[in-house]
């Protein structure tokens, strides 16, 4: 095998995710899992769980994680990468323990793991890490022999995440009316986070005033737009917002939350929107019910266009970045220089989360990282 298509030492890719209900009777047991140990009482997630039964019960989420599967196997195969992939997931099947132990029942013994979350911040990345460490922490107390899990860095901005957002902001502005396109806004969001744990994200250098978490979205927004323009010839104003909020109303989270922005992009006379969920990999729950249902509503309720833009999905661009971010990792672990994609300033990622990087809300040993308890 050439050194481009080898992915030694890796011997199997193990796609992770957040998981989410598949019907009705998921909802509330899902919940239970995302919530555990903060004494939510269950008629409390009962109300939670409107937004999954407005959809009958089911997230996108997994099935949206089956073609990122499909689309991964297929251009691996297209490529000749001989590299299988699994799935597991954080909080509904299947769980992360039992796709790790099937691989471990396979013979795999290095494996390359990717999380759905591109940015740095405890949820996105340190907090997968944890359940990366519970998970290899039950199976060595089974008595199984462990494998070694090396988690790809993050990918926020890689061109093969990056070119397909821009052209669904390309497309969203196609389909505004064409008196309202040149001067529409572009309302960049993500995941409202606590102020806290914005501002301790990343590596400790770059803590403080929002983190790596916002200074990434940051960067992605201006890639964006800067593209737009160079294929538009028009410089939409933009702005980065946020969405999904979930805290306790007397902690600071980031802001101003989009629907917020909607109501002061109408009173200042903004013509049309598009909503960019740059965030976000795929079209799961917070952008079907924040987006699409609720801020379009107020929207709509303002009298102000909107549209909302595609995230990435199964996108097959994506699926060979992943390609290129295993065989990337593959050539250093071998101890080889390897190309190493990223546009903006920021330039690639970290392949290892040093010591205080997105910290833990409390001590819990987190896998994959420099402070990992398995080598």
């Amino acid at each position: 095998m050439s050194d481009e298509l080898d992915p030694a030492p890796y011997d199997a890719l193990l796609l992770l995710s957040f998981g989410g209900p598949e019907g009705p009777d998921d909802v509330v047991p899902f919940l239970e899992n995302v919530t555990r140990g903060r004494g939510i009482p269950k008629e409390r997630l009962k109300e939670v769980g409107q937004h999954y039964f407005l959809f009958g019960g089911v997230s996108p989420i997994n099935e949206q994680n089956r073609a990122l599967l499909d689309a991964l196997r297929a251009d691996f195969g297209e490529a000749g990468l001989d590299l299988p992939v699994y799935w597991g997931n954080r909080n509904w099947a299947p769980y992360l323990t039992d796709t790790l132990r099937e691989m471990i029942t396979d013979g795999r013994r290095h494996i390359a793991v990717l999380a759905t979350s591109a940015y740095a911040s405890y949820s996105g990345c340190r907090q997968y890490r944890e359940n990366l460490a519970d998970a290899l922490a039950e199976l060595e107390a089974e008595g199984l022999r462990l494998p070694r899990v090396d988690k790809l860095r993050h990918y926020f901005n890689h061109p093969g995440f990056v070119r397909p957002m821009v052209e669904g902001v390309l497309a969203s502005l196609d389909a505004l009316d064409p008196s309202v396109r040149a001067g529409a806004h572009l309302a960049f969001t993500t995941h409202s986070i606590p102020d806290s744990a914005a501002d301790t994200s990343g590596p400790v250098a770059d803590h403080g005033e929002g983190g790596a978490y916002v200074k990434q979205h940051l960067d992605v927004a201006r890639l964006i737009v800067d593209a737009v323009r160079a294929e538009t010839g028009t410089e939409h104003p933009w702005q980065l917002v946020y969405q999904s909020r979930s805290g306790a109303p007397h902690i600071p989270w980031l802001e101003p939350d989009i629907c917020e922005h909607l109501e002061e992009l109408h009173g200042a006379g903004a013509p049309a929107v598009v909503m960019v969920p740059i965030g976000f990999v795929s079209d799961h729950m917070e952008v079907l019910y924040d987006l699409d249902t609720e801020a379009t509503a107020k929207a709509a309720e303002l009298g102000l266009p909107v549209r909302r833009s595609a995230t990435v999905g199964a996108d097959p661009r994506f699926a060979a970045a992943v390609r290129e971010l295993v065989l990337e990792r593959a050539a250093t672990e071998r101890g080889q220089r390897a190309e190493r994609c990223a546009l903006g300033a920021l330039g690639p990622s970290h392949d290892l989360c040093p010591i205080g990087c997105c910290p833990a809300r409390a001590e819990r040993a987190a896998a994959a990282g420099a402070d990992s308890p398995y080598a």
